[in-house]
Formats: C-alpha cells, sequence, structure tokens
C-alpha cells in the first residue's frame, strides 16, 4: 500500500511540473478545455490622443499575435472625443464613440473612458488591465457560444460582396461586419502623445450593420474603405443582441486568399 501511495505521489509529481512548464512557455494562455466551443470578441476603445492609450493598443497587440490559431477576435475603435484636445486621430470616427456609448448603457456605466475593453458585449474593463482581460478570454473561450456565424467575401474592385449565414441567436439580433486594418503607425505631434511614434493593431476602419432575414442568411455589399488590401486588411463578422449588447458568435474571413479580386 505504501508503494502505490509513492507511486501516485511521483506520478502527481510529474503532472504538476508539466503543467508549470507548460504555464512558463505560455502554453496555457487561451487553451479552453477539451470539448470547449467559446470565443473571445475583444473591442478596445482607443485614442492617439490619450496618454494611457499606447499600453492598452500593446496588450491587444500581443494578444492578437498569441491567439492567431484560436477564436479571439481583436478590433481597435479610435473615437473622435480625444479629436479637440490637441490632436486629431487619423483613424477616429464618431461612430465608434456612439457605439461605445451604446455600451454605457447597455452595462448600465455612468461614464465613458479610454482605454476601455468589452469583451463579447457583456463585461468592460480598463484596457491595460492585464490580468483581468486575460481572465475574462480564457472565461469566454471555456463558454459554449450561443450562436455562430459564417462568412463567405468576395472583392469586386471597390465593393466587397459579403454572403453570410447565422444560426442561433434570437430576433433581436443583428450581424455587424467589421472592416480591419491589421497594422498601421502614426507618428504623433501633439497632444498628451506629441513627439511619439505610435504603432496600431486591429483597427477598425468600417462597421457595417446588416439586418437579417428570418431565414437568417442572405448577401451583404459594402464599400471598402481607401487604401485596402486584401494582404493587410481582414473582415470580421459578429452576431449581437441589440437589447443587451451581448455578442453570442464571431468569426473571420481572411482576404488574402479571396478569387476575382481587382
Amino acid at each position: 500500500m505504501k508503494s502505490i501511495n509513492v507511486l501516485t505521489f511521483i506520478a502527481s509529481l510529474l503532472m504538476l511540473v508539466l503543467l508549470v512548464t507548460d504555464f512558463i512557455n505560455g502554453k496555457t494562455k487561451f487553451e479552453p478545455p477539451v470539448g470547449g466551443k467559446g470565443f473571445a470578441l475583444i473591442e478596445l476603445f482607443t485614442s492617439e490622443g490619450c496618454s494611457s492609450c499606447p499600453a492598452a493598443d500593446d496588450l491587444l497587440a500581443n494578444i492578437q499575435k498569441e491567439s492567431r490559431d484560436k477564436p479571439v477576435f481583436v478590433l481597435a475603435y479610435h473615437v473622435d472625443y480625444w479629436d479637440r484636445l490637441g490632436w486629431k486621430d487619423s483613424f477616429s470616427s464618431p461612430d465608434y464613440s456612439r457605439r461605445q456609448v451604446a455600451y454605457s448603457h447597455w452595462l448600465n456605466e455612468p461614464q465613458i473612458y479610454t482605454p476601455q475593453v468589452i469583451v463579447n458585449g457583456k463585461a468592460g474593463y480598463v484596457g491595460s488591465d492585464e490580468s483581468a482581460l486575460r481572465n475574462a478570454i480564457n472565461g469566454s473561450l471555456s463558454a459554449a457560444s450561443l450562436g455562430s456565424v459564417a462568412l463567405q467575401t468576395q472583392q469586386h474592385g471597390e465593393r466587397l460582396t459579403v454572403n453570410y449565414q447565422v444560426t442561433g441567436g434570437s430576433t433581436s439580433d443583428r450581424l455587424l461586419l467589421a472592416v480591419v486594418q491589421k497594422m498601421a503607425s502614426s507618428k504623433v505631434r501633439s497632444g498628451e502623445n506629441g513627439g511619439r511614434t505610435l504603432s496600431h493593431a486591429q483597427i477598425v476602419r468600417g462597421l457595417h450593420q446588416v439586418t437579417l432575414t428570418p431565414q437568417k442568411k442572405g448577401q451583404s455589399t459594402i464599400k471598402l474603405p481607401a487604401g485596402f488590401t486584401q494582404q493587410d486588411w481582414e473582415v470580421i463578422g459578429f452576431i449581437q443582441n441589440a437589447t443587451t449588447g451581448e455578442i453570442t458568435g464571431a468569426t473571420r474571413a481572411t482576404l488574402a486568399t479571396l478569387p476575382d479580386a481587382g
């Protein structure tokens, strides 16, 4: 009996060593349980005029790199309410400020701020709070998805045709298509980040809403932003409940392999 206990102890110790080694090597960062069908859609509200935003931009860029083979989708919205305070962010849009205000109502938060991160439309965090964000991502990957979306996209000159099919969810759902520039940099000449060159990742350059048919499938055409290239941009689609803000499914369409471009 004692020899069996010793063997059990040694086996448990070896398993602990392997788990610690995997953690140190970063292998456990975004691993959902076996059979998990979760996803994480991370929406960052940021601005080049905000001195605390570059740290959040860098964190999200790192998460994007780490999670390329995982169902983790990063969107960075540059809001425009910082533009009047010394530096106009060329990526900013009032549409993204309005989206953040919508989240303040959905999440019952009294004010908006940057940098802010929303995960799956259900919870908000300070964008540079790495521990909270990673815990939220792991929790989202462990939870079963309530819906799914499939996208087939094809470029025709300055327009993109998107064929979509949504499953699950409710009648309050809408499909949103984000046109994303994967990387960019800016030299900021004034404001809180004056004199700095800032790097950006997963910049939303267009957000398009699709009204779903009763069959939840169809086709939509969107105009592509200036400077679009298939290699350096992508489209991320996600399902959002218009009443609660909860996001129930998300997917990515990689544009680099699309036929009939040009």
